[in-house]
Parts: structure tokens; sequence; C-alpha cells
């Protein structure tokens, strides 16, 4: 959630960069945050003044009453009276203010960074660097839910049976794959300097709230109306919302923690070829990496974090692309966002496996997670976070990208997480 004091301050700031996330409605809506903000301010000023001046009434009347003047003492208590019915109202008032303020600032994205590349959509992102060779399959070659079916490894009819569309089972060889790249991946982490948590995979409304998913993904959550809470759509609002209301000791910075989840995305209207097979499910496995971090330390951090994920992809042999999302391709809560894609070498395309983003302080804000800087001053954090690494579109091209007549190759990393080395 974007400071007031930044939307006061440096208002032309916040136009300009709500304008290169193609946020429509920001002028209008800024206008409206600051007429209410104006308002709230005059109310506030109006309770405490009327606040004040019947304490200060209240004093008088108890010596009044001493010295027997209860003619004067009756005045001033009528006085009092309507003193506390003005700040009555004015509270009520300023309550519903403060609502209507704090449900616009929900409504505002994140401001980009400087060197987020302008552009409308995912045609506009910047291609950073490429690394790996793509691999030359033969005119035989079998797209990676072919070769599932062909091996037997993962069940698509079966989950629409038990759940529904979206939903596969793991089997056999599929199954070991699948746990033996969550262990390599939290492996890693640890490796890293990551401390491994284990969260709920299910939140209540002030961790959405907190880290950006409501009110922007409301209809993409996974919610149990009965008990108000929500399937996580990634292991960053659990792990990230371990640190709200918090003032966090400056020795214990930075932060860095990971964990394994299941994942629950609804992904209403998605539809079509670029969906078939792993391509897009409503649960998946992912690894995820988070860190909370000092403001000057935090664009630093997320360079560890993507170096992180590329070894990740280097070691699995998988070649990918780093990009740098424009602004119309941005999250809601981010302001700078690298995807990493890897290439599918059947389907011909890239696919992507990981975003890794800085929300400096915007999830801070929400969550209230704070540190006491030098000389004692309690500022916000900023907080990142990024997959490392989403398992489906992994797994679909490590079986198209190294299938051979005689099996899938698997890349020797895994050979002891798997206890196999070919699938097939």
């Amino acid at each position: 959630m974007l400071q007031l004091s930044v939307l006061r301050d440096q208002t032309d700031l916040v136009l300009a960069g709500l304008a290169k996330k193609r946020y429509a409605t920001g002028p209008a809506d800024v206008a409206a945050i600051l007429d209410l903000d104006q308002r709230r301010r005059q109310l506030q000023t109006s309770h405490d003044s009327a606040q004040a001046e019947a304490n200060k009434l209240a004093q008088q009347i108890g010596g009044l009453m001493k010295s027997g003047d209860k003619a004067g003492a009756e005045t001033l208590k009528i006085r009092t009276a309507e003193l506390k019915q003005h700040t009555q109202s004015a509270a009520a008032e300023l309550a519903q203010v403060e609502k209507e303020q704090q449900q616009l600032l929900y409504k505002l994205p994140n401001l980009p960074h400087a060197s987020v590349p302008e552009g409308r959509a995912a045609a506009d992102n910047e291609v950073v660097r490429e690394h790996g060779a793509k691999p030359e399959l033969g005119a035989d070659a079998l797209p990676h839910w072919d070769l599932i079916k062909k091996y037997d490894i993962i069940d698509f009819e079966l989950g629409v049976k038990i759940t529904g569309a979206g939903f596969p089972v793991y089997k056999g060889q599929g199954a070991r794959l699948q746990r033996a790249l969550i262990n390599f991946f939290l492996d890693e982490a640890r490796s890293a300097g990551y401390t491994e948590m284990q969260p709920p995979i299910l939140v209540n409304e002030a961790s959405g709230y907190g880290t950006g998913q409501l009110p922007d993904k409301e209809g993409q959550m996974y919610h149990d109306a009965k008990d108000d809470l929500y399937l996580i759509p990634t292991a960053e609002v659990p792990l990230t919302n371990i640190y709200r209301d918090e003032i966090i000791p400056v020795e214990k910075l930075p932060i860095r923690i990971t964990g394994h989840t299941p994942c629950f995305r609804r992904e209403a209207g998605s539809w079509g070829a670029d969906v078939r097979g792993l391509n897009r499910l409503h649960q998946f496995d992912k690894v995820e990496i988070v860190q909370i971090t000092e403001p000057e330390h935090s664009y630093a951090a997320l360079d560890t974090m993507v170096a992180h994920i590329e070894s990740l992809l280097q070691q699995l042999g998988l070649p990918y692309r780093v990009l740098r999302l424009c602004g119309g391709d941005m999250g809601f809560t981010s302001a700078l966002t690298y995807d990493l894609e890897v290439w599918s070498a059947a389907q011909g395309r890239w696919l992507e496996v990981s975003s890794a983003s800085n929300f400096e302080t915007y999830q801070a804000n929400r969550l209230k997670c704070r540190y006491k800087a030098d000389g004692g001053k309690t500022q916000l954090l900023h907080t990142l976070n990024g997959s490392a690494l989403a398992l489906p579109r992994i797994v679909a091209a490590l079986l198209e990208n190294n299938q051979t007549s005689d099996g899938i190759e698997l890349p020797a990393v895994l050979h002891s997480y798997c206890g196999f080395s070919r699938i097939g």
C-alpha cells in the first residue's frame, strides 16, 4: 500500500508511476484519496480541539463545584455535553472517512522502479539475458502431455475424477520426480542461507490483505466462506505474514526464509493450447524464497535471488532467459519483477517458471513490518520474494528437452534425489 505522505508530497511522481503501470483510474483515485485525507485531517483537528476543551472544562467544573458556584458549573456542563456530542459525531464521521480512504488506498498498485521499461503487455518485456543452447529434437519428439501418457507418470483423467480439471495425480516415477525436485530446491535454498519454514496453506483475510492478494486477486483465490479462510496462491503469503505487525531488530536483518507448499489458483478465464498439460494448473507445488531487508540493501538482495534461481536452472541443464517486466505486465504489488523462462523444445516456446520481485515498502506498509533505524526511528522494511522454483513447467521442460528413444534422461543433479537416472 502506498504511503499517504508519498501521495501528498510526490503526487506527480505517483501519477506518472500509475500511468506506467497502465492504471487508468489513477488520477481520479489519487484525487479522491487526497480529498478524503484533507477531510480526515479537518475532522481530526476538530475532534481533538473539542476533546481538549472538554477536558479543560471538566477541571473548571470541579473547581466551581468546590467553591459552591453550582450555577457556573451547570453552565459549563451544558457546554461539555455539546462538546461530547460534537466529538462523538466527529469520531463517527472520521471512522467512515478513514475506511473509505483505506479502501481506495488498497486499490492503488505499487509504483514501478525507475528501471522498469514502458510497455503494455508481455511482448514489451525486456530480455536481460539468455543462457544455454536450445536442444534440437527429432521430428518424432513429443510434447510433455504425450510423454506423460507414454511413461504413465501423471494422470490428468484421474485428477478430474477425484477433483476436477487442473488437479493432476502424480504416480510412480512422476511422484518421485516431484519429491526429488522439492528436496533439491529446498536443499539449495538452505545452502544459500535461507531458513526453511513449513507454513499453513490456509490464511485469514488479514494475511491476504497484508501481502496484497486482497482485494486485487480475490477472484483468483479459493475461499472457504464458512471459516473465511483462503487457500494460498503462493507461499509468499504465509511466509511474509510471519512478520506482520512486527518491529524487527536491525541485527536480525536481513531475514531469509524458504518454504515448500502446494499452491492453489482458480485461473479463471484460462483456456487454449497454451494451458495444455502441466502448463497451467489449479494446484501445483512450489518452493518460495523470501527476503525482508533494509531499504538500501533490497535491490542487491533482488540480484542475489535472481542469481540463485538461475543457478537452479543451470544445474538442471535447462536453457533459460531472464526478463525485466514492463509496466503494463507487472504484478499489482511489485516495484520491479524479473521473470525467468525455460525453453520448451517440443512446444517451441518459452515457459515462465519463476518471478522474483521487490515490493519495496508496499507490502511492509500493509503488514506494518518495520525496524528501528539509527537514532531509534521506526521505518518500513522492504520485502522481496521469488519462485525457486515452481514445479509444473520445470517438469514439462525436463521431459521434453531430455527425451530420447530409450526414455527421458534426467540431469545428474537429480539422480541421488530420485533414486533413478532415467524415466522409462
